[in-house]
């Protein structure tokens, strides 16, 4: 059976100053969830939006909210960031906060759970929670800042990441973000990627349609 190709475009390659006709365009142009990536300038070196920001999408779009958090102690903030709207609550396998007990507090909130890793953490700190999650997301860049290019190393991670999720029968769905462009993306999909973020290369193209459909292949 093949799978479904879902694109999330991430609103980080937005124009801000128009978010709204922003995401109207490319839920128009047929993205399946917006991607919204939360940094607190601790985790990563760098600080993008909170929920506020989340919030305002509330209720202005009809796709599901993808939302990394990408902060340390995340459990402070799941209340939060359920209330303001998101669909999926995504947490670092690397924080320093006990994963199954966020995993279940997000569960509890009625919220989709996802785990991510960054390019340098090994696939054998997911295996333990690939039952518990509904998604895998796997970090294709350094993550902080966007416009980076794919490090190739992760895709063989992607593939391996697929055979042990068909090896035990899940529907866990793997995920990539970063350096996702038409050309990156055949590689990504062949190697089992379900779900792709991409940024500037939906947001920063005029034919929104054309972009996300060159994505999907």
């Amino acid at each position: 059976m093949q799978r479904k190709i879902l694109i999330a475009p991430s609103i980080l390659a937005a124009d801000f100053s128009r978010l709204g006709e922003e995401i109207k365009s490319v839920e128009e142009a047929g993205a399946d969830m917006l991607h919204v990536d939360v940094m607190d300038g601790h985790f990563v070196p760098n600080i993008t939006i909170g929920v506020p920001v989340v919030a305002s999408l509330k209720g202005k779009t009809s796709l599901p909210l993808d939302v990394h958090l990408m902060i340390h102690a995340p459990e402070r903030f799941l209340n939060a960031f359920a209330e303001a709207g998101s669909n999926y609550l995504t947490v670092h396998v690397e924080i320093r906060s006990q994963l199954e007990k966020v995993i279940n507090g997000i569960h509890k909130l009625g919220i989709k759970a996802g785990l991510a890793i960054k390019p340098g953490t090994g696939i054998v700190r997911l295996e333990p929670f690939l039952e518990k999650v509904e998604m895998v997301l796997l970090m294709t860049v350094e993550p902080g800042f966007g416009g980076q290019t794919l490090i190739p190393e992760v895709i063989s991670k992607v593939s391996e990441l697929r055979g042990k999720i068909e090896r035990k029968g899940l529907s866990t769905k793997i995920e990539v973000d970063g350096g996702v462009n038409k050309e990156t993306a055949k590689q990504l999909i062949s190697a089992g990627a379900d779900i792709l973020v991409a940024g500037t290369s939906v947001f920063g193209k005029k034919n929104r349609r054309q972009a996300i459909k060159q994505l999907r292949g």
